[in-house]
């Protein structure tokens, strides 16, 4: 408000450009002079001029001013063009990072960055615009778009499963290393192995990107999203272990981001894209992985399939 009255000369003319009246703006004038114990402003005619504490303020208001605008400027730009994406550890890795480059190019001018983590990040406070996440986030505020379902599947190498009589069942896995044998994922084919709240022994890792790097390096069998797994499954690096999958029903990734960030060009631009992308990847979907979550035969139960050889092969 003093650097307005300052720069025009005149309470009326500063009042304009603030939106308010002209005894409102010299109200505040009046207790800002009263906070210093010194005037700020002679009245000259019908405008106002600077006191010579006002000269010495003034230059110093406006700096601060000028600054604060080139910040919020600095902000404001990158804000429009940088999206940064949030998304799980395996899903980037083994998905998203291939495919941004096609993003990017149809947005040149705008620059993408990638936070690769397991955790959750708050996208209110801004710490990224849009995530990618394996669960529906209904939290107040949030914008949710169904993408895809999770299947799972078992895994191994060839050489590892080659150790072991063949797998008639999934019952037959129980007598084999099983990798992260505690994870949810494998208790959609077995009981809980640990009614004492005790994990059954086996090695266990925090993402699905170690379990699936484990398990080709021989270790053991991993329960498995084969549609993050494409090249390696038809390289013939992970064969399945039994020749059905489970519909994981809790598994689903969605795209949100903040209904406040709804509107931005970023944003829209982002949702037309990865929705048609997935759809593209997926083709006839034979994993039935583009069945929204409400429409499942079974709503909140593991739907178990017999997997045909060509359909584990193009997966």
């Amino acid at each position: 408000m003093f650097e307005a009255a300052a720069r025009h000369g005149n309470f009326t003319r500063a009042a304009e450009e603030l939106g308010m009246t002209q005894a409102a703006v010299s109200y505040q004038m009046k207790v800002l002079e009263e906070r210093l114990g010194a005037p700020l402003f002679t009245r000259s005619g019908r405008g106002i001029v600077l006191t010579e504490h006002g000269r010495r303020i003034a230059p110093q208001v406006t700096s601060a001013f000028d600054s604060l605008g080139e910040a919020f400027s600095a902000v404001r730009a990158e804000s429009e063009h940088v999206l940064t994406i949030t998304a799980p550890r395996t899903l980037a890795t083994n998905w998203l990072a291939g495919r941004l480059g096609g993003f990017q190019l149809e947005r040149p001018g705008l620059a993408v960055r990638l936070h690769v983590s397991d955790d959750v990040i708050d996208l209110a406070a801004g710490e990224a615009d849009v995530a990618l996440r394996g669960f529906e986030d209904r939290q107040p505020g949030m914008v949710c778009h169904f993408l895809m379902r999770t299947p799972v599947m078992p895994f191994a190498s060839p050489a590892f499963l080659a150790k072991y009589p063949p797998v008639r069942s999934v019952d037959d896995l129980l007598r084999m290393p099983r990798l992260t044998p505690g994870d949810i994922w494998w208790r959609l084919w077995f009981k809980p192995e640990d009614p004492d709240g005790v994990p059954p022994p086996g090695v266990r890792f925090d993402s699905q990107i170690l379990d699936g790097s484990a398990a080709l390096a021989g270790h053991g069998v991993a329960a498995l999203c084969p549609l993050m797994w494409e090249a390696q499954i038809a390289s013939g690096q992970l064969v399945p272990a039994v020749d059905e999958f489970i519909d994981y029903p809790r598994g689903t990734m969605h795209l949100v981001y903040p209904e406040a960030k709804r509107g931005l060009a970023k944003i829209r631009a982002f949702r037309e894209w990865i929705g048609p992308e997935v759809q593209a990847w997926l083709g006839d979907d034979p994993w039935g992985a583009l069945l929204p979550p409400d429409q499942a035969p079974h709503p909140g139960t593991p739907r178990r399939k017999s997997l045909g050889r060509k359909a584990v092969e193009k997966a």
